[in-house]
């Protein structure tokens, strides 16, 4: 494998996709992000490997949009591990996704080696090519890049195109490349994170509030959420989980003791904090208390009953398919299901066709 070359200009962008114009190749992308001050992740890097040359692509240093133009009119598809982030990191780049790409553990988990398998697992049992990780947590921004971050960032698309033609003939032999390619399409137009309508499940602390206060605490985390990707923030920069449980069980009574109680918020300052002020004042209508579970709502009597069988269908399925009952059904999704009654986008497509008419006669 030559050694990579460092791309941090238009024009040797411009001369490597030349290069590559009418190589017919998959091509192998990974990114390398950060995002400990912000909700958005923050490219830093991106790795390309086509035919065995790899290339580091600087996108702190120049504006990329040809690579957009080349991997839109090459022919090959787009070879990623675990996309879901690095989808998220490139959405400014690629706002349409990776096209065609072909997600190297979402295959993994098709071809009956497990779901969530990591990229170093795979290379390992596949190819017999032990991986190390040693630069995993460090500062991508920084440059020129260290000599361990250097081969890092190599090693991460390296084996991307093996990892293709091992996992493709897997797929075709168990005849689920239709399912895995829905999958891959689906992930690749994702537009970030699904927004979670009722996150105060989560928070087991309020499971015994009266309605009412969940939701307040309902209304808060949303708020939170919203405020969040609207400034670019972390979550807890705004306010952490326990100022929320708080703020809903005993509101403030004024300005100012809500700002003695959220002191230190790093980023709740003018704006936000009026905002939060404003959703505090208001307090939920009934359209809105009705519409909220409780964070134990799901284990309670004939809901809990439901979930107990949608979950032994989901396996007995799952088992006689040969794939992960977390790939065929996620947990979460049964949850939805049963909660609102109505079929959750997460499961539409080829999972719609093998689960509801054995899901839907489950529901309490």
């Amino acid at each position: 494998m030559n050694e990579a070359q460092w791309i941090d200009s238009a024009v040797r962008l411009d001369v490597w996709i030349s290069t590559h114009a009418a190589t017919p190749h998959a091509i192998g992308i990974d990114t390398e992000f950060v995002r400990e001050s912000t909700f958005y992740p923050r490219l830093a890097l991106v790795q390309l490997a086509v035919a065995g040359e790899i290339a580091l692509l600087d996108p702190l240093a120049f504006d990329a949009r040809a690579l957009r133009e080349w991997l839109d009119s090459a022919h090959g598809r787009c070879l990623m591990h675990s996309a879901g982030e690095d989808v998220e990191a490139l959405r400014k780049l690629l706002p349409n996704g990776p096209p065609r790409l072909f997600d190297t553990q979402v295959a993994a988990a098709f071809a009956g080696l497990g779901a969530g398998i990591g990229y170093q697992r795979v290379v390992s049992g596949l190819l017999g090519v032990e991986l190390p990780k040693d630069a995993t947590r460090s500062d991508w921004t920084r440059r020129p890049l260290s000599a361990a971050q250097h081969a890092y960032a190599v090693q991460d698309v390296a084996h991307l195109e093996a990892l293709h033609t091992q996992l493709t003939a897997r797929l075709q032999a168990r005849g689920y490349m239709a399912w895995f390619e829905e999958d891959c399409l689906r992930l690749s137009r994702r537009a970030g994170e699904r927004l979670d309508e009722q996150p105060q499940r989560a928070l087991r602390a309020a499971a015994d509030w009266p309605i009412e206060r969940i939701a307040r605490l309902r209304a808060l985390l949303l708020w939170r959420e919203d405020a969040a990707r609207r400034y670019d923030v972390p979550r807890n920069w705004l306010l952490r989980d326990e100022h929320c449980l708080d703020l809903a069980l005993d509101p403030p009574a004024d300005a100012a003791t809500l700002d003695a109680r959220i002191r230190g918020q790093r980023a709740l300052r003018h704006t936000p904090r009026a905002e939060l002020w404003a959703c505090l004042q208001q307090p939920p209508d009934a359209a809105f208390v009705a519409d909220t579970l409780r964070p134990d709502e799901l284990l309670r009597d004939a809901r809990k009953r439901a979930f107990d069988a949608m979950r032994a269908c989901v396996d007995a399925e799952s088992a006689r398919l040969d794939l992960p009952a977390g790939l065929l059904c996620p947990r979460r999704a049964l949850e939805r299901y049963i909660a609102s009654r109505h079929w959750p986008a997460e499961l539409e497509g080829w999972r719609r066709e093998a689960l509801e008419a054995r899901l839907a006669p489950l529901l309490a």
